[in-house]
């Protein structure tokens, strides 16, 4: 465990290289004014009022002063709901705040030293004095932004292989947590932590908000399931069991080696091909979680319009449900794969793939060197037209 002397990089004084190799899955790291220029874009009162709203998840958890002891409510939720609530010891978190403002969505930029599809959403919290979710721990990799407040944090410095939680709760709070490291962070710090590291935050006052930049991590079980899905539906489903070569067994009871290797050919052919794979990948990895899907816009954008909306100065930016990943193919082509599908793009369409994967905003400077490309300015309006993309703000 290490505090960083205050430094107005995001990691203190060490390189990205640095970190991830000292740090990163490994153990915790607190950067003391991590983010001395941070402006938290909404008070509490407007991460009640996102709570409030249809489509939002959103949780409410009670440590005191609920139905029974660390209740679990979930949003949408009535403002009078608010209203009711006591004055101390509970918490309000709200998921994937990136999609509902672009301005949190920003938040995701400064970690583009890890590869995009790793980032999952920004949760916020905010929590009056008391305020926690109670010791516990989180199977991904987590960055603990404190934007407004101070909240005080335990945390343990190994990973928890195999942890005991107290029964009967709506909540999964750690039973036999035991701190090995006390700090409190104010506005700006950092705290990063690997997954599965115990920790246990509390709010000690009014103003506690903090922003939760979380890590996506497929289980196995989830990558296997879903890649042996796509493989069932690639095989013919009246292609049977053949031997036309078989030869008499000596012994009728046993599976004989032409048997065995037949299925074993078989198996191995479905993890033949890397190309394959590397399209099953790209395409689970850019699904949306949670089953959203990305809104057309009700108006469709002409390709003269973009040009001309990119000349005045108007950039474009991801939608709110967009996923996006590529890989570049050796013949200059590329395979763009956005929220679950792959795009095949020509070389004279690749370009495009750089152009809009791996970030949030994409200025009008870096789209005009791209406008006397008719192929590419086509796909840049196709992806606006399927709600992928979108005009910035102004």
């Amino acid at each position: 465990m290490q505090t960083v002397s205050p430094t107005s990089t995001l990691l203190g004084d060490r390189s990205p290289a640095e970190f991830l190799d000292t740090y990163w899955q490994k153990k915790p790291l607190v950067v003391r004014d991590a983010l001395p220029d941070f402006d938290a874009p909404l008070s509490p009162e407007e991460l009640a009022g996102l709570a409030c709203e249809d489509g939002v998840e959103s949780r409410l958890i009670l440590e005191e002063g609920g139905a029974h002891p660390w209740e679990l409510r979930h949003g949408p939720f009535d403002p009078a709901a608010f209203q009711a609530l006591p004055e101390t010891h509970w918490t309000l978190l709200v998921q994937e705040v990136d999609r509902l403002l672009p301005e949190v969505g920003a938040l995701l930029d400064r970690f583009r030293f890890l590869p995009d599809w790793r980032l999952d959403d920004v949760m916020v919290s905010y929590a009056p004095t008391h305020g926690t979710v109670g010791p516990h721990i989180d199977n991904y990799d987590v960055f603990l932004i404190q934007g407004a407040g101070h909240r005080r944090w335990q945390i343990g410095t190994e990973p928890v292989e195999n942890e005991t939680i107290v029964p009967d709760l709506d909540v999964r709070i750690l039973a036999d947590f035991e701190a090995e490291a006390e700090f409190v962070l104010g506005p700006g710090d950092l705290l990063y932590l690997p997954p599965r590291v115990a920790h246990y935050g509390v709010s000690t006052d009014d103003a506690c908000m903090t922003y939760s930049v979380g890590f996506r991590a497929p289980r196995h079980q989830d990558l296997v399931a879903n890649f042996l899905q796509t493989a069932l539906e690639r095989i013919d489903p009246d292609a049977r069991y053949g031997d036309p070569d078989r030869a008499p067994v000596e012994h009728p009871g046993a599976l004989d080696e032409t048997t065995r290797a037949t299925v074993r050919a078989l198996l191995r052919d479905l993890v033949r091909d890397d190309a394959d794979i590397d399209r099953w990948f790209g395409t689970f990895i850019t699904t949306p979680d949670r089953g959203r899907e990305a809104v057309p816009p009700e108006t469709p954008i002409s390709a003269s319009a973009l040009t001309d909306m990119v000349r005045d100065g108007r950039g474009l930016q991801r939608g709110p449900v967009s996923r996006l990943a590529f890989i570049e193919h050796t013949d200059g082509s590329a395979t763009l794969f956005a929220n679950g599908e792959a795009l095949s793009l020509p070389p004279e369409q690749a370009p495009v793939a750089r152009l809009v994967a791996g970030r949030e905003q994409i200025p009008a400077d870096d789209l005009r060197p791209h406008l006397h490309t008719d192929a590419i300015v086509d796909r840049l309006t196709a992806l606006v037209n399927d709600g992928l993309l979108e005009p910035a703000a102004h």
